[in-house]
């Protein structure tokens, strides 16, 4: 009876410390500003939560904002911080991406911000955790024509570097084209 007790006191004491699943808990944002957007991944980047995903547009009920969801515990740990880069020119984009890779942050999506007056912006967002040094340097491909872009990305890909996401944004004249981020190891 004793040995019982005993083994079964250090199966609990192990499932304690080692519990079968960590748990996670989720934070929901939605806003259609880009700069309440920031603010708002920055405070909860503050309490442990890091990015998960992002999703712009039409939301369920209606609305056009973008929604983001930000996680913390199981692999999350520490604290994070945010950049939501948001440009209707893609020379601004690419600039923008590689000062924030030599400040310490990486790519973590993208997605298009539509503005209350109709415009559309490609917002990428780039996070940096407690180690604050990027790994990556970064490339943006933006055409209209798919055989355009099929030619460019493999350009990209001979110098190394993998597309992380593509979306579909407006340009400074007010056509469309295909944003493709990129990225390679330093």
């Amino acid at each position: 009876m004793k040995q019982c007790m005993q083994s079964f006191a250090i199966a609990l004491a192990l499932f304690a410390a080692n519990p079968a699943e960590a748990q996670v808990e989720y934070k929901v944002l939605a806003t259609s500003k880009t700069s309440t957007m920031e603010k708002e991944m920055n405070e909860a980047g503050a309490m442990g939560f890091k990015f998960a995903a992002v999703m712009g547009g039409e939301t369920a009920v209606g609305g056009k904002e973008v929604v983001v969801l930000m996680q913390k515990g199981g692999d999350a740990t520490g604290t994070f911080r945010y950049k939501l880069l948001a440009t209707s020119r893609t020379s601004t984009m690419q600039k923008e991406m590689s000062d924030a890779a030599l400040d310490g942050y990486d790519y973590v999506g993208q997605t298009v911000f539509e503005s209350l007056f109709g415009g559309e912006e490609v917002v990428s967002l780039v996070e940096r955790g407690a180690a604050a040094e990027s790994r990556f340097v970064y490339k943006l491909i933006a055409t209209s024509k798919t055989s355009t872009l099929q030619k460019e990305a493999n350009e990209i890909g001979k110098e190394g570097y993998q597309a992380l996401g593509m979306t579909v944004g407006k340009t400074a004249l007010g056509g469309r084209e295909l944003v493709v981020i990129a990225r390679k190891p330093k």
